[in-house]
């Protein structure tokens, strides 16, 4: 599993790589033919490993409220996304994993509620969310590659 984690974590610094030269207009834009942006992407990713580690593990996210609500599974960009609440979401998108990777050699996640994603993948433990999660996130990193070319 520590393996696990730290694809996610290299994952993710490369993505934030990949978009360090966009400027915050960029990182906002949804191109034709898309329902989000980029900037929505990062955050939801936040969301989504949230949910997926600590929610269904009957814990306390470590993110706002707020955020879940706006970023979670099924909903859409409503708002254009500050440059202050992109720094928030950079740091969040690496600060969390981070944390997921020591909170789970700490062994806190000691339930699961079992999940069926929309793919028909049954979770039934944290390892079955931190794997899921690593799959999810190659989703939204093609469609950040993809949301490049037309920013």
């Amino acid at each position: 599993m520590q393996q696990q984690l730290e694809t996610l974590i290299q994952t993710r610094k490369f993505t934030l790589k990949i978009i360090e030269h966009c400027t915050i207009k960029q990182l906002n834009k949804i191109p034709k033919g898309f329902k989000n942006n980029i900037a929505w992407n990062l955050a939801h990713l936040v969301v989504t490993q949230q949910l997926l580690c600590y929610k269904l593990s009957g814990l306390t996210c470590l993110i706002s409220e707020e955020m879940i609500e706006n970023f979670q599974k099924g909903t859409a960009p409503t708002y254009i996304i500050s440059e202050a609440e992109l720094e928030l979401i950079k740091k969040q998108f690496i600060d969390l994993p981070n944390q997921l990777k020591e909170d789970y050699s700490k062994g806190i996640f000691k339930n699961y509620n079992e999940y069926e994603t929309s793919v028909n993948i049954t979770l039934k433990n944290i390892e079955d969310g931190i794997f899921f999660n690593s799959f999810h996130e190659g989703i939204h990193l093609g469609v950040i590659l993809q949301l490049l070319k037309f920013v």
